[in-house]
């Protein structure tokens, strides 16, 4: 019988049985979407387990960074990274922003706050940060500068959920906090995302802006989209929440596993922990180095080989996509630390249904490379 292909993640699905009294409910009290009872027990569960006072539901994370900028009323050029998926640049774009790449530290490959005042215009209004890898950005630093310079500051918090810093959660920073409920990410809705904010105003006008700017059944206060979660998603989410304990636990054992068994294989370089004193664990990146056998890509094509899909998160760099190439701010020589990252990363599989014997291939098909040398 041939093995099965090993995947960068596998969305967590909880027993089928579980899901279905929720879509009971739902067929029983036919509320499909429009902010229903799930989406509104979601909201408050959220909240209290994330330890936030305000969030916002979203169809999705992308619609729902859309959403922040919309809210804050960003406008101009804005400070970002290029070492991110493309949904935090694009998002930029459809709110006719101009992203600002600037590099990135190569410890935590987060946003360098050292190079943030240097990109600084008259033209900037804001900086939109990424906790990559669920690591957190240093948040004292960057909101400093917003401050001495009168900035909004919007974290993509994609990867972040549930990740605490010596404060508490690390959603508390900045203007307004982003989530992706992504089927791929720790906690999933299948599709969803979330705006995490300080205050019931900004949270009643995103409301409104998800909704088509909708206040009351007659008057319509902005542009808004439809960016609601239905109430199917909620209720998954409900359900997931339940999870959440051992999803964490088993991640944190596989990550603990992959650090121990790859610590002394010559190039082979796990991205330090950052300094959060509760983690999810979402990914597990390594970066390929010149004392490693094989290129960063023969890694990744032996591993296809023995049928384990590892991901080059992230490469390209944003910069290198060809409506961002052209930005003043997308030269190579201004991304160093980025770009060198972008070229040796690798993602190993992480999820919670990741069998032993499952991460020991990886490890050895890994590990082989130096013995065969």
């Amino acid at each position: 019988m041939a093995e099965e292909n090993i995947y960068v993640t596998q969305p967590y699905l909880p027993p089928l049985e579980e899901f279905i009294p929720y879509m009971e409910q739902i067929w029983a009290n036919k509320v499909l979407t429009n902010c229903g009872p799930f989406h509104q027990q979601l909201e408050q569960a959220l909240c209290e387990y994330l330890g936030v006072p305000h969030i916002a539901l979203f169809t999705n994370g992308t619609l729902a960074l859309i959403t922040a900028l919309q809210a804050l009323r960003v406008t101009g050029e804005v400070i970002t990274t290029p070492y991110s998926f493309v949904a935090t640049a694009h998002a930029l774009l459809w709110q006719n922003c101009k992203p600002v790449f600037v590099d990135v530290e190569p410890r935590t490959l987060n946003l360098d706050p050292a190079k943030i005042e240097a990109a600084i215009t008259p033209q900037t209004t804001a900086i939109l940060p990424v906790h990559c890898y669920g690591n957190p950005c240093d948040t004292e630093a960057i909101q400093k500068i917003a401050d001495n310079y009168n900035l909004r500051v919007i974290y993509d918090a994609a990867h972040a959920f549930g990740v605490e810093d010596a404060g508490g959660s690390i959603l508390r920073h900045g203007d307004l906090s982003v989530l992706s409920f992504h089927a791929t990410k720790v906690f999933n809705t299948f599709e969803g995302g979330a705006i995490i904010c300080h205050d019931a105003k900004t949270k009643q006008r995103i409301d409104h802006l998800k909704n088509f700017g909708f206040v009351n059944e007659t008057t319509v206060v902005a542009p808004g989209i439809n960016a609601k979660m239905s109430e199917i998603n909620a209720a998954f989410g409900l359900l997931q929440l339940q999870h959440m304990p051992h999803v964490l636990q088993r991640r944190a054992e596989i990550d603990a596993q992959y650090r121990k068994q790859l610590a002394n294989v010559p190039g082979i370089t796990c991205l330090p922990k950052g300094h959060q004193t509760v983690a999810n664990h979402s990914y597990f990146p390594i970066l390929v180095g010149p004392d490693y056998p094989l290129g960063r890509d023969a890694l990744y094509e032996k591993l296809k080989a023995h049928g384990i899909y590892a991901r080059r998160y992230f490469y390209p760099l944003i910069a290198d996509f060809p409506m961002y190439r052209g930005l003043p701010s997308a030269t190579r020589a201004n991304l160093g630390h980025a770009c060198y990252a972008s070229d040796q990363v690798l993602c190993l599989p992480i999820y919670p249904k990741l069998e032993i014997h499952a991460q020991e291939k990886i490890i050895n098909t890994i590990k082989d490379a130096t013995w065969e040398c």
